[in-house]
């Protein structure tokens, strides 16, 4: 229990704090390496994990594939050749019989347990693609993330989940309708989700699977460690600043709440939760009153 002055969910350790502070600074960057990401997060369950190692990892398996395609291969052949080495020699596939197992969501153990969900198998095939010169790009597809090859006739979509499946264009619109739960006749803007997501998008996406999954769990103390990372990626989400307060409630860190759920009825006074929020607050201000 805490009222604030300090506990182990409240206060990171000195460990954790450089993790964050490693992870903030990629954020800083134009451009930054989608594994590099994945592997910072992963110190949160794995502290002893060095990511230099793992992208050394990465490296020498696009070596690997390297060395078996020819210096002047087309993008199609390159995408063959990672095909092969990565889903049928490798045998990477989709976890689908523990979709919701946290394990999923960490690169390291994808790497290590060679089963994965779409958005990190994603990763995985997109950091090896580019460094054979593909140009990949994930895609934040309602319910399934995608990638997607530029090429300079068009573009090709693939699905690392399947094995880097090409995507036909209705059984892109067929899986769009699935998602948004729309009418077989009705109309669906494929266009507007085939632009590439930013890295930031990309690693959101991936800490709100963490999030949803420990929240599941009950597991609070998880979930405030992926909201932590969470905040320096979406900074502006009043949303996430809410849903860190209501967490640390949970923990029983009540000054910490507090200021997390002030700070987001500042952001959204006309919030459709305010009300609610109102109430949590003068409780946690009274339990708060309570241990001092």
């Amino acid at each position: 229990m805490c009222n604030g002055a300090g506990c182990g969910a409240c206060v990171p350790t000195r460990r954790v704090t450089a993790s964050l502070e490693s992870f903030a600074e990629l954020l800083t960057r134009d451009h930054f390496s989608l594994a590099r990401a994945g592997f910072l997060i992963a110190q949160d369950e794995y502290p002893e994990l060095d990511p230099e190692q793992w992208m050394a990892r990465l490296q020498a398996m696009a070596d690997v594939v390297r060395t078996r395609i020819p210096a002047d291969a087309f993008a199609e052949q390159k995408v063959v050749a990672l095909n092969h080495y990565l889903f049928e020699e490798l045998g990477f596939r989709g976890n689908s019989e523990d979709y919701y197992d946290p394990r999923n969501s960490y690169l390291n153990e994808v790497m290590e347990r060679r089963v994965g969900i779409p958005i990190t198998l994603s990763i995985l095939y997109i950091e090896i693609g580019r460094q054979l010169g593909l140009r990949l790009y994930g895609l934040s597809f309602p319910g399934h993330f995608l990638v997607m090859l530029k090429l300079n006739r068009g573009n090709l979509i693939l699905d690392p989940y399947a094995g880097g499946q090409p995507q036909s264009e209705p059984s892109l619109r067929a899986r769009l309708r699935r998602a948004m739960q729309e009418r077989e006749d009705a109309a669906v803007n494929l266009e507007h989700f085939l632009s590439p997501a930013t890295s930031r998008d990309i690693v959101a996406r991936l800490l709100r699977n963490l999030k949803h999954i420990y929240l599941e769990r009950g597991e609070y103390d998880k979930a405030l460690r992926v909201m932590q990372r969470m905040l320096l990626v979406v900074p502006e989400s009043a949303e996430e600043l809410r849903d860190r307060g209501l967490i640390y409630a949970r923990l029983d860190c009540f000054r910490a709440a507090q200021g997390d759920l002030q700070n987001y009825l500042r952001r959204r006074p006309d919030a459709a939760d305010a009300a609610e929020i109102h109430e949590k607050l003068v409780e946690l201000k009274a339990a708060s009153a309570r241990l001092n």
